[in-house]
């Protein structure tokens, strides 16, 4: 009997039959040869997502130069690493001009991230978990699947858990992405409502990130004209976050999309938050920042749409209000337009103009002293806690990352003060 990571052909078509809607390619529940081919991708591609962080380069290039399946068969297999490299030298021939050599040492680094995450058992509970919830898992080469994201090249997602109508993701071709500050102002808050009800009215779908203020705007102003919304979240699909936007979410559902590259179960972290900013970035023709003050995660998304060569446009506001001081920092720094109007907005998609390429990077201003200490030392912080102590196999596990590296970013971010050793433990600082 052929077997893909432990499971039979059978048992695997059975397993992604849940998630994958009739419509879609590859669902149902027969067993032919190219249904079993389907389904192994969906489920090759479903256990990376529990794999790797989002946004991982390397787990890029194995998927492009391997496909999804031989990348994960090669991981389980423990497969040399100087053998991998060679065949995706040979795979991406021009396409790369890294070294055989520069290749095999990073994805011996990348296979040991990984290794902590490698479970058969956790990939069947990714496709429990979404069917329990009734999510879909979309795919590259589905209908539904918003190519634009093939834009982020290696860093694209391996595919997009998926709650409410999937025909919204397809919807996205045509729209916008509006982010904005958390702790937005009367004011921003009505050039949201102003400006989204008239990209709705000119038949755009609107991206965003489902957080407090602006986010939330901009989904109840596109819900109010009834037209296509899709939240991007940096948790699971199953676990709605903000709660306070629980309400707000499953409207959202009920139309539109709520979807996220992580499985069901995963909570959002900062680090996750911002690589959750590229998926946004990447789903918009184009980028409007409503509101941001000088240290906002919105310019992570706007660097993102720029690294992309997509438009950005920026609301100005009073140079006296510090939740407007983000926003003028874009278009003094960056190839950003100023907007004030829908049809301004619009103006930069019609314009179609490269805005060059620029980091995707946040602003310098906006990382914290982590990324001096080291350039995974927010994952490892944001994998711990202040009250649990937790072992530094628990801390690599869940930030991804290898032991050794654990362990070095431990001692590193203990010398800073920014965690502590106990007997059972390490511990984050208060």
């Amino acid at each position: 009997m052929k077997t893909f990571a432990g499971f039979s052909d059978a048992e695997i078509v059975a397993m992604t039959a849940p998630v994958r809607p009739p419509e879609l390619p590859g669902a149902g529940s027969s067993v032919s040869e190219s249904r079993v081919a389907e389904a192994r991708q969906v489920f090759a591609r479903a256990a990376w997502s529990g794999i790797v962080e989002p946004g991982d380069r390397v787990a890029g290039m194995l998927w492009s130069a391997l496909g999804p399946e031989s990348a994960l068969e090669a991981l389980i297999s423990d497969d040399a690493t100087a053998r991998v490299a060679s065949r995706v030298v040979e795979a991406l021939g021009n396409d790369t001009s890294d070294t055989l050599e520069s290749i095999a040492e990073v994805i011996a680094e990348a296979f040991e991230r990984w290794r902590p995450r490698l479970s058969a058992t956790e990939a069947r509970a990714h496709l429990q978990r979404a069917a329990h919830v009734g999510a879909t898992y979309v795919i590259p080469g589905d209908d539904a699947w918003p190519t634009q994201l093939d834009d982020l090249g290696a860093h694209r997602p391996a595919g997009l858990w998926t709650r409410g109508n999937v025909d919204a993701l397809a919807a996205t071709r045509k729209s916008i992405s509006v982010v904005g500050a958390r702790a937005s102002t009367g004011y921003g808050e009505h050039v949201t409502m102003e400006i989204v009800s008239g990209l709705c009215d000119r038949g755009f779908a609107v991206v965003s990130g489902a957080a407090y203020g602006i986010d939330g705007m901009a989904h109840r102003a596109t819900l109010a004209s009834e037209a296509t919304t899709v939240a991007v979240l940096a948790g699971g699909v199953d676990r709605l976050y903000p709660s306070g936007h629980d309400t707000l979410l499953h409207r959202i559902i009920e139309t539109g999309a709520v979807v996220s590259e992580l499985p069901c179960g995963w909570a959002p972290t900062r680090w996750r938050f911002l690589q959750r900013n590229r998926l946004i970035a990447g789903l918009g023709q184009a980028t409007a920042v409503m509101e941001a003050g000088w240290r906002s995660g919105s310019l992570n998304t706007a660097h993102h749409a720029l690294s992309l060569e997509r438009p950005v446009g920026a609301v100005p506001g009073p140079i006296t209000s510090s939740s407007s001081a983000g926003c003028h920092r874009l278009l003094r720094e960056t190839p950003t337009v100023c907007v004030t109007s829908a049809d301004e907005v619009l103006q930069l998609v019609s314009a179609g103009q490269p805005q060059g390429l620029v980091s995707s990077a946040e602003p310098n201003d906006a990382r914290d002293d982590l990324a001096e200490i080291h350039p995974f030392a927010s994952r490892v912080v944001d994998a711990m806690s202040e009250r649990s102590a937790r072992t530094p196999e628990r801390v690599a596990r869940e930030s991804g990352l290898s032991r050794e590296d654990t362990i070095a970013i431990l001692g590193l971010l203990k010398m800073s003060g920014h965690v502590h050793e106990r007997s059972t433990g390490w511990l984050r600082t208060q």
